[in-house]
């Protein structure tokens, strides 16, 4: 649900509670057979520290159940698969139920330090005059708090919001504003289709206010866009840059779940896998050209697989901005690029447009931060199905110079 510069209906918890209850209704076990809950979360609220536990006891797991909060930035929710898919492997669990949530529209607000400095001093005052003098000290900028999130996507170590990262990359692969526009409205026109075909039925569900509104649907797209109507947004993050509020991710507030299990458990409760889960990897970067995260993470893990391009029938490549994605398809193509970064002989190669994001990403759909990175799995698992493929990576970059990746085969 997109975030409406006002706080949404639902907290973290509301959202994973609301999202997890269907998904356990139809399970032949009860809700207490999970060895452990696992959710990601990258703006985790005072209310509900460790949100994993609240959803979890919220859904009926029961008191006895661990459940553990996990933060990666843009990569959480694929971080609470990655740690359950390695507990399992390993032997350690049987059954994990893991996932993200985000309410990004409650991100809450900070006052600046002066402020902060001031209202200090207010509540220390023991007498009337102190009292007086604090209230003399008092400006009106103080009741100007800024949004916890602008600084959430603010890089602490380069200074450089997301935004201003994906500029970076942006001038360094020469991707035009015309370019990343027409990534957007692609986007928009891919995700409206599969709201439309129903192609996102069992995977969506709705969501219910408590005044009574129901949420269905990701009511971001923008199906009736148009490439003029893009091309006359301004700049966000640069005065005379590319990247604008219709060609970077939406702010929105989401949740997603998976279930997963080891081959015993998928016996004894006669579960039907939707897919396996082959590998992982997790890579670093410059923090300024964070973007370029799904190559550095994404190549090695079709290396040690033996897997070319050819051999991935789709990928999601998660949206934080049209110019960040389609800088990541050149550097896969750029030789030059893989030789001295990815220590490779020849270029991975081009990623064919159509077996990439089919049903459109975060620019249409939204980016709930700590969730996007459960949600690309399991729609890629969902998209591959749906369109008889074997094989699928799903990719993001991650704020901070990181990038994720994982490879699936359906069952």
């Amino acid at each position: 649900m997109k975030a409406r510069g006002k706080p949404g209906p639902f907290s973290p918890a509301d959202l994973a509670v609301q999202c997890g209850r269907p998904l356990l209704m139809r399970q032949p076990f009860a809700p207490d057979a999970f060895d452990q809950v696992i959710v990601g979360c990258a703006n985790q609220i005072a209310g509900e520290m460790n949100v994993a536990r609240v959803a979890a006891l919220r859904l009926g797991c029961g008191e006895q159940m661990p459940a553990w909060t996990v933060h990666r930035n843009c990569g959480s929710g694929m971080q609470s698969l990655d740690d359950a898919f390695r507990a399992i492997a390993h032997g350690d669990m049987d059954m994990v139920l893991a996932g993200g949530t985000e309410a990004l529209s409650r991100a809450p607000l900070i006052l600046a330090n002066d402020a902060t400095e001031w209202l200090a001093e207010f509540q220390m005052a023991k007498t009337p005059g102190q009292t007086v003098k604090a209230l003399t000290q008092f400006e009106l900028g103080f009741l100007s708090p800024e949004i916890g999130l602008k600084q959430g996507l603010t890089d602490p170590f380069t200074g450089m919001s997301m935004g201003q990262t994906a500029e970076e990359l942006a001038h360094r692969f020469g991707i035009t504003r015309w370019q990343a526009d027409d990534y957007a409205l692609e986007s928009h026109r891919r995700l409206a289709k599969a709201q439309e075909e129903g192609w996102l039925e069992g995977e969506v569900e709705p969501m219910f206010a408590p005044d009574g509104t129901v949420y269905d649907h990701d009511d971001g797209v923008r199906p009736d866009s148009t490439i003029e109507a893009l091309g006359k947004l301004k700049p966000v993050f640069e005065t005379y840059g590319d990247v604008t509020a219709g060609n970077a991710s939406q702010v929105t507030d989401g949740a997603c779940w998976i279930i997963l299990a080891s081959d015993e458990a998928v016996s004894r409760h006669g579960l039907t896998p939707l897919a396996t889960i082959r590998d992982s990897e997790w890579a670093a970067l410059d923090p300024r050209v964070m973007g370029l995260g799904p190559v550095l993470a994404s190549s090695p893990l079709m290396t040690r697989a033996g897997l070319s391009l050819d051999d991935i029938d789709l990928w999601e490549i998660n949206e934080a901005f049209s110019a960040q994605v389609l800088a990541c398809l050149e550097a896969f193509a750029d030789a030059d690029f893989c030789r001295e970064v990815l220590g490779l002989d020849a270029p991975v190669g081009s990623i064919d447009r159509a077996r990439l994001n089919i049903d459109g990403g975060a620019v249409s759909l939204g980016h709930p931060v700590g969730t996007s990175g459960t949600r690309i799995v399991l729609h890629l698992v969902n998209a591959l199905r749906r369109t008889g493929g074997k094989r699928g990576i799903a990719t993001e970059c991650i704020g901070g110079g990181q990038g994720g990746a994982m490879l699936v085969e359906v069952a």
